[in-house]
């Protein structure tokens, strides 16, 4: 009898030991969620003033996103009512965060654009075949968007070749005219004066009333150092150049 006692002694004190082990762990877990959904109290960054829509872009660099937590975050009457997520990458990468990013964002009420890095050296017709197997596009969301930022060694004729293939493969696939993201010195340099019927979303972190472009633009990332409730990283912030109309015009039906 007393070396049952003493298993049975022993099976409880093993036993409270895994019950202190779970509630710790639970412990922490609710103690870092609460933190990353009640981080911040604004976006750390400076808004330009005069824009009424503004969106953050996001990819497997900022990890887990809390999505329902970015859509309640407001800040001095601001608040973020779009999100472009990267989709893929080259021919053949998809985004480790895109599916979950996709499905959670739509989930939260907040509108969504699928964007494809390009890769300038890289075979255009598969990459744009590589976007389209993944992404699937419904009414609400966001046309399509290549992001070409790197030359990757191609000369400027075969950039713009590749640029206009995907282009027109993917306007033809989803019967909208896809946005063209790029930087301001990148689009001088290689797509200036060839592309200027497409949508630009323009990088340019210097300006504070609007990018340093001649042409129309529909997007202009503003900041890449922007913080939001449910993102644990920084985060690039944009804004739509147009009115509540012009950004229900824009989307898919």
């Amino acid at each position: 009898m007393a070396g049952k006692k003493k298993k049975q002694s022993l099976f409880i004190i093993i036993l409270n030991g895994l019950l202190l082990g779970v509630l710790a762990i639970l412990a922490v877990y609710i103690t870092i969620h609460n933190f990353r959904t009640a981080r911040y109290r604004a976006f750390g960054i400076s808004i330009p003033s005069g824009y009424y829509i503004h969106g953050i872009d996001v990819s497997h660099h900022q990890d887990d996103i809390e999505w329902k937590e970015v859509k309640k975050m407001r800040s001095e009457g601001n608040q973020i009512g779009f999100a472009f997520i990267k989709a893929t990458e080259g021919m053949t990468r998809v985004d480790d965060h895109f599916q979950s990013n996709w499905r959670h964002a739509s989930d939260a009420h907040i509108h969504r654009g699928a964007y494809h890095f390009f890769l300038a050296d890289r075979n255009a017709s598969k990459q744009a075949a590589h976007f389209i197997s993944t992404v699937t596009l419904k009414s609400g969301d966001l046309p399509p968007v290549l992001d070409v930022e790197a030359s990757m060694g191609a000369d400027a004729e075969t950039i713009r070749n590749g640029v206009q293939q995907w282009l027109s493969l993917i306007e033809q696939h989803f019967g909208i005219k896809p946005i063209i993201y790029t930087n301001i010195d990148f689009y001088e340099k290689y797509l200036a004066g060839r592309f200027d019927d497409y949508p630009l979303w323009v990088a340019h972190y210097i300006k504070q009333r609007k990018p340093r472009i001649s042409r129309n633009w529909l997007f202009w990332q503003h900041s890449e150092k922007g913080r939001v409730n449910g993102i644990d990283y920084p985060v690039d912030f944009n804004v739509f150049n147009g009115d509540s109309s012009d950004f229900q015009d824009l989307l898919i039906r």
